[in-house]
């Protein structure tokens, strides 16, 4: 029994050390300290639309400028194009700002590892 005990210890230890750490533990429980960008959803929406145009994401995507541009936002954030556009995606000639807005806090919300709750008519006027 005592062999056992003394194989464990170092493990034990060496927990203790890392849980006691200042560097381990904020990286373990923080939330992200870097929210998304308007540069990183840009370039990320950028390879969205490359992946839409070689058609991974099929033929209905590429039927027209409002199909490409769902099809987009959802390859660039399936969490918050289901929150803000399934039940109603973007129509031809639709320019839906307060949506986009929605869409975008949503990025941000996900970014920092916040909850999307209340998300959706944030800013309605």
């Amino acid at each position: 029994m005592s062999n056992n005990n003394n194989f464990r210890l170092p493990y034990f230890l060496l927990l203790l050390i890392l849980l006691s750490s200042s560097d381990f533990l904020p990286s373990v429980f923080a939330k992200s300290q870097n929210p998304i960008t308007d540069s990183e959803i840009k370039k990320k929406k950028s390879e969205c639309y490359a992946d839409i145009d070689s058609g991974l994401w099929g033929g209905h995507c590429k039927s027209s400028s409002i199909a490409k541009e769902n099809c987009a936002l959802k390859c660039l954030s399936p969490a918050c194009y289901e929150l803000i556009y399934e039940s109603d995606p973007l129509e031809e000639g639709e320019k839906d700002y307060i949506r986009g807005q929605e869409y975008k806090y949503c990025m941000y919300k996900l970014s920092v590892g916040e909850s999307l709750e209340g998300v959706r008519g944030s800013f309605d006027y």
